[in-house]
């Protein structure tokens, strides 16, 4: 025998779980040491492309080429060796599936020793979707063909092939399928359109499988998993009639406090509604109830929408914790979304991105195009921190493209801002006081209930920039409101920030900052109140009192990475006649003034006057005088020549 006999058995190996990880290398070298084949066998086999992995797999290629190209009977013999060495518990669905794949005509009794040891947990989630499917292709009566077909489905999905799962319940399209089981079937179809589909036929699929699973306890699964799919519709009310505890048993005690927390906080209850949740997340937190995946994420989402960011972090970890220790796919991308969401609102943007980055990566390999969504539109609000442009809309992008498909106002709402925040970054107050002012809004155009008021200081500040006070106020009023019920940890200090902006004095920038130490949530929003109060003391004429502030903001700037927020607070710190040597202008720069400075910068990135006098908080008229002595001293003639020579300029400084 050669290393083509290696070959096979590893090619029916992967029988087991065809779209897994590989071949189990310690089940296929038993199976290969009892057929007698040895060193030189297994060496061929290495020269012929089998890879051995550090993770205990081997891996082929193509093993479904050479699973094809062999004989039937060789097939047979291959599967018999594979299901003798198969021994231990977690390997005996493997076991009895190399049987029946072994035997030419497998009869039904294998069939329901194949449903019982999948049924069983333990072995891996995917070798038991493949020995449920076989259980159900060797079931002879209609009815449990089609309940082993659902049971297969459900297993597939959980372990991250929802492509297979939609194959099993494609089998029950002939069959003739009771309410229970079609039932449990609306409910994996709605699961998978919820990661990876219109979230509003998710919601239809599970309110359908709640209506037929009742009173089976799965029906509160539907329940809770169509309340979800309304949230990421951005549907409130239809949130609150679906999470509400009228028609339906209203389960354990902690899902009760979750569904009345809930329900309570996006109504009018919300004192109510925060007491329940904190019993949710204090009873998650204590390690009391088993940490059972769904119900640690339902806990960080209680801790959001309570205000309690830390708590959302920490659950947030054992989540992720338990996802991956129980063999739950994909669930790992839903607990890094909730962690990445948790570390943004907590101001660790280097950890949110770290976890999004992660979440991608695993949603994508399975095939939740849903939760891509979501990481791809935290990592858009991420990248705006340093106004990093191009990546920024590329993230918000593709966000913006899956969210427009399948009905996901959450993740589009959070893309908008991100494009936003970098418009403000870059100085373009108006653009984003434009894609700002439709989400803070009450109309049909308005953001995510549970989002848009987290832009409202963004807005505010926008609008203040670009001299429309007057539209910010009603978003003010609302957001007085929010900031009231505690949703949010740092929105007392942005909402001081905002009173500031509106009627600027010392006494409310001042509340802000104290506010913003109390709360803590990092340097970003701080260092943002910090350059706004020193620029507008500048502008009152206090120089002195704003290079502290100024210096404050750019270190604190530079301390998170926020580079262009910090080149603006260098460029204010320039112009009350202080510059740190590290922001000197380079090379045929240096001699410009701080605001000549400014507006070529601003020219060389090709806005017209009235775009730089908007930018700059200056009248057109300023930047017209400024803009001729700046073509002066630079011997330029042209605003195309004024922007190369910048761009020649700045290259070099910003490589170093």
């Amino acid at each position: 025998m050669t290393g083509r006999s290696v070959l096979l058995l590893t090619a029916a190996a992967y029988e087991a779980d065809p779209q897994g990880s590989g071949a189990d290398a310690a089940l296929v070298l038993r199976a290969a040491a009892a057929a007698g084949l040895g060193v030189k066998a297994l060496d061929d086999a290495e020269r012929a492309g089998l890879r051995r992995t550090a993770d205990g797999r081997l891996r082929l290629p193509d093993p479904r080429a050479v699973y094809e190209a062999a004989p039937p009977d060789r097939r047979r013999t291959a599967h018999r060796l594979l299901a003798a060495a198969a021994t231990g518990e977690r390997q005996r669905p493997a076991g009895l599936l190399h049987r029946a794949l072994a035997e030419p005509y497998p009869d039904e009794r294998l069939g329901a020793a194949l449903a019982a040891a999948a049924g069983e947990p333990g072995p891996p989630t995917g070798e038991r979707a493949t020995a449920l499917a076989l259980a159900a292709a060797l079931a002879t009566d209609p009815a449990v063909r089609a309940e082993r077909l659902v049971a297969a489905a459900d297993l597939a999905r959980r372990a991250g092939r929802p492509e297979r799962a939609r194959e099993l319940l494609d089998g029950l399209v002939e069959l003739a399928v009771p309410d229970p089981v079609r039932g449990r079937a609306a409910l994996v179809h709605g699961l998978l359109a919820l990661r990876d589909g219109p979230v509003a036929d998710a919601r239809a699929s599970l309110l359908l499988a709640a209506r037929l699973c009742a009173p089976d306890p799965v029906a509160l699964e539907a329940r809770l998993a169509a309340a979800e799919a309304a949230w990421a519709l951005g549907d409130a009310e239809g949130y609150r009639d679906v999470v509400g505890v009228q028609g339906i048993p209203p389960g354990p005690g902690t899902v009760l406090d979750y569904r009345l927390g809930m329900s309570a906080s996006l109504g009018e209850r919300f004192l109510a509604g925060r007491a329940a949740l904190s019993r949710v997340v204090e009873r998650a937190a204590s390690g009391t109830e088993d940490p059972q995946v769904g119900g640690l994420l339902r806990a960080g989402a209680a801790a959001l929408v309570a205000g309690d960011v830390e708590a959302a972090c920490g659950l947030g970890s054992r989540a992720l914790a338990a996802a991956r220790a129980r063999d739950a796919a994909p669930e790992v991308p839903r607990a890094l979304e909730l962690l990445a969401y948790g570390e943004l609102r907590s101001g660790r943007h280097a950890r949110a991105r770290a976890h999004a980055e992660e979440g991608l990566r695993t949603a994508h390999a399975t095939g939740q195009r849903n939760l891509m969504a979501d990481q791809h539109a935290i990592l858009a609000l991420v990248a705006s921190l340093d106004c990093d442009a191009d990546t920024v809309a590329r993230h918000a992008g593709v966000a913006q493209g899956i969210a427009a498909r399948h009905g996901l106002v959450q993740a589009a709402t959070l893309a908008q801002w991100a494009l936003a925040r970098t418009d403000l970054a870059r100085g373009l107050a108006a653009e984003a006081v434009a894609r700002l002012g439709p989400l803070v809004g009450s109309g049909p155009r308005c953001g995510h209930f549970a989002v848009r008021m987290l832009a409202v200081p963004c807005f505010v500040e926008a609008a203040v920039l670009a001299g429309g006070r007057g539209g910010a106020r009603g978003a003010v009023a609302e957001f007085t409101v929010w900031t009231e019920r505690g949703h949010d940890p740092q929105a007392p200090a942005q909402l001081a920030r905002c009173h500031a902006l509106l009627n600027p004095s010392d006494e409310l920038f001042a509340e802000a900052l104290v506010r913003h130490d109390s709360t803590g949530g990092g340097d970003f929003e701080r260092a943002r109140t910090a350059a706004l109060y020193g620029k507008w003391l500048r502008r009152t004429r206090r120089p002195a009192r704003a290079r502290a502030l100024l210096r404050d903001a750019l270190v604190a700037f530079e301390r998170c990475g926020a580079t262009v927020w910090a080149a603006q607070t260098a460029a204010e710190l320039r112009a009350t006649g202080e510059a740190p040597d590290h922001h000197q202008p380079p090379g045929e720069l240096a001699e410009l003034t701080p605001q000549q400075l400014r507006i070529a910068r601003c020219v060389a990135e090709g806005d017209t006057n009235r775009e730089v006098a908007r930018r700059l908080s200056v009248s057109p008229r300023t930047v017209d005088h400024h803009l001729r002595n700046v073509f002066a001293q630079l011997g330029v003639r042209s605003r195309v020549e004024l922007a190369r020579l910048v761009h020649r300029a700045e290259r070099p400084a910003a490589a170093s």
